[in-house]
């Protein structure tokens, strides 16, 4: 991203002040590089789920990017003055793929057969893209033999991005794990595979707008989602209401950001 790209601190995670375009552009530009990077989005239960996990917390010092997947994301950085849009992976996914860029994709993640569908949609809608691997990851956790060819598999491709299509953390830590090896630009997009492929329904537009789509998928999904949005939600508003009252009267700050890689 551009040196005047800045983030803001949102319970210790810097988070990127940008658009979709800018981040679209960043991400052009880190994909014609053979270095290892990797993007997170962050809503609120990602946020909360990984920075209470000593092991996971870390990461975010690692990526190159964490855009603002949530809207409360976005209301805090408008708070502290900065003008950010959301950027959350099913806006993401089909906006890099639509753009005539000559890069080479890579989608992984998703149940058995998302990936090809969601292949199938995305050249639909750009006949120009170059899909160079689909793959769905095994549902057990891979064995060490099983990991190295999906990473050879990758490698071999040419891919230029990575899609990862994973629940988070778990995209989170293969992303993580596996950035440098792989040596290329990584992006998680969680959920944007099912809606792309067609196996889900995303929520309405005017809900996605207002903050309310975790409604909308709590309502869908309440067994899956219960604790992320009843359990870890609370704890967020709880968390930022303290740093607000600690920060009280100092002045907020931007720090820019840096597209980290091997």
């Amino acid at each position: 991203m551009s040196g005047s790209a800045t983030t803001y601190d949102v319970l210790g995670v810097p988070i990127a002040v940008t658009t979709l375009p800018d981040a679209t552009d960043s991400i052009e530009a880190w994909a014609r590089e053979p270095i290892g990077r990797f993007i997170c989005a962050r809503d609120v239960a990602s946020l909360m789920a990984i920075i209470d996990d000593p092991v996971l917390s870390p990461l975010h010092g690692e990526a190159a990017m964490i855009v603002p997947d949530g809207m409360p994301l976005v209301f805090l950085g408008r708070l502290q003055g900065h003008a950010v849009e959301r950027t959350c992976g099913p806006d993401l996914l089909p906006f890099v793929c639509a753009r005539d860029n000559g890069l080479r994709h890579y989608l992984y993640g998703g149940g058995e057969g998302t990936a090809a569908l969601l292949a199938q949609q995305l050249r639909q809608r750009n006949p120009a893209i170059s899909i160079v691997g689909v793959e769905t990851p095994p549902f057990h956790p891979p064995t060490s033999a099983e990991q190295a060819d999906t990473l050879r598999r990758i490698r071999d491709s040419g891919a230029d991005i990575v899609w990862v299509g994973l629940s988070s953390p778990k995209q989170d830590a293969w992303m993580r794990d596996n950035y440098r090896e792989i040596g290329r630009l990584l992006i998680g997009v969680g959920a944007a595979f099912d809606y792309h492929a067609g196996r889900k329904r995303r929520a309405p537009r005017w809900m996605q707008i207002n903050g309310l789509e975790w409604a909308y998928r709590l309502l869908n999904e309440p067994r899956r989602l219960w604790r992320r949005y009843l359990v870890l939600a609370p704890r967020f508003v709880w968390r930022v209401g303290l740093q607000a009252l600690r920060s009280r009267g100092r002045p907020t700050s931007a720090q820019p950001l840096r597209g980290k890689g091997e």
